[in-house]
């Protein structure tokens, strides 16, 4: 699956599928057979981590 390159915008498409759709980042990356590694490096560049907590990029 290609995912928006525009981190903002991927941010706001990861988090929306983590609130509707995923109960963790693993399982959205695994059912998109995208790098969970890849989504993390793209969001820290505009301070975004993963938090396991409210499963969502903060």
């Amino acid at each position: 699956m290609n995912l928006p390159n525009d981190p903002a915008i991927l941010l706001s498409y990861i988090n929306t599928k983590l609130r509707d759709e995923y109960p963790s980042l693993e399982e959205l990356c695994s059912s998109l057979c995208v790098s969970k590694e890849e989504i993390e490096k793209k969001l820290v560049t505009i301070g975004y981590a993963y938090s396991e907590e409210t499963n969502s990029f903060k």
